[in-house]
């Protein structure tokens, strides 16, 4: 199996997503639509099946959770000092730029390429890890920016109730308690659960086309290496040699970590009222790009 096998797929689903977008083939309505069906009932029904049946007995690993976000706490950090010391930026610009650097998209990108490349059982070390992805990563930008002044309960409380991270609990709880689910229900949650790599893949290449590179290229440029070389570099070091992990277990966590900046990131941006055109470069430019580095990433851990 070679990168090109595993990543065309992926590729030709998203493509096909921002050809609809720019050719106007679905609506806006549809196109709205089809992302509220995907990320708010099929992605959810998805992540809660998966985790429900997965087999969490290597998941579950202090070493796999500290050889993830170890290396992105100390990233995220590091930009945000060097960007308020050095670059002399204000908090709220150095905190923002701080999450674009290391905020995954692992659903939308990563998550298919670790099914396609090294199997579904591998998909529970994923979904247990990014149950806090997105909550410590956005905790933290939201308490480091100045802008914020005080409202952190307010923006803080959709990431409680964010499906995602509801569903993957909730799956996470039923299948560690070891409730019993009639095979029927698990049969009809499945077949829901089937349009949502396509479905999230082909949504992710629409809303590519709501973003530009015009004007802020350059910045998009420095948080695309840093979040695609840089990270998933220091991610692997640390499993790889730190914790000295399975080669398996060393792939799925560079890769998640490889994956392009999510949108997301974006969203908290606007919330800030800050970098907004930065973050919205940053994720055609780093989705772009990762086509290259995630196919040598796959290359020298998988292929």
């Amino acid at each position: 199996m070679t990168a090109l096998s595993i990543l065309f797929p992926i590729i030709f689903v998203v493509l096909a997503g921002y050809g609809c977008a720019k050719l106007n083939i679905f609506s806006t309505s549809a196109l709205d639509g089809l992302r509220l069906f995907i990320f708010n009932l099929a992605i959810p029904v998805f992540l809660f099946i998966s985790m429900y049946r997965a087999d969490l007995s290597h998941a579950l690993s202090s070493s796999v959770m500290l050889s993830f976000y170890l290396p992105v706490l100390t990233v995220y950090l590091f930009c945000f000092a060097a960007l308020t010391l050095v670059m002399k930026k204000n908090t709220a610009d150095s905190a923002v730029l701080s999450l674009a650097s290391t905020y995954s998209n692992t659903i939308l990108v990563g998550l298919p390429i670790i099914i396609a490349s090294l199997g579904p059982e591998y998909g529970a070390m994923v979904f247990v890890i990014i149950t806090f992805h997105s909550a410590l990563l956005f905790g933290c930008t939201f308490l480091l920016a100045s802008a914020f002044q005080g409202r952190f309960v307010t923006a803080f409380k959709p990431l409680l109730i964010n499906p995602i991270v509801v569903s993957i609990s909730a799956g996470l709880l039923c299948n560690y308690v070891n409730l019993k689910l009639p095979q029927a229900l698990q049969e009809g949650l499945l077949l829901l659960a089937e349009p949502a790599i396509a479905g999230a893949l082909l949504a992710l290449g629409a809303s590519l086309n709501n973003y530009s590179l015009k004007g802020a290229w350059r910045g998009a440029l420095c948080v695309s290496v840093i979040k695609l070389i840089v990270l998933p570099s220091a991610v692997f070091a640390l499993a790889k040699w730190g914790m000295q992990l399975p080669t398996k277990q060393v792939a799925v966590l560079t890769l998640m970590s490889a994956s392009p900046l999510g949108v997301n990131a974006y969203l908290v941006a606007r919330q800030l009222q800050c970098q907004q055109s930065v973050l919205a470069s940053s994720v055609v430019l780093s989705t772009l790009l990762s086509v290259l580095t995630l196919a040598l990433w796959l290359t020298a851990l998988v292929t």
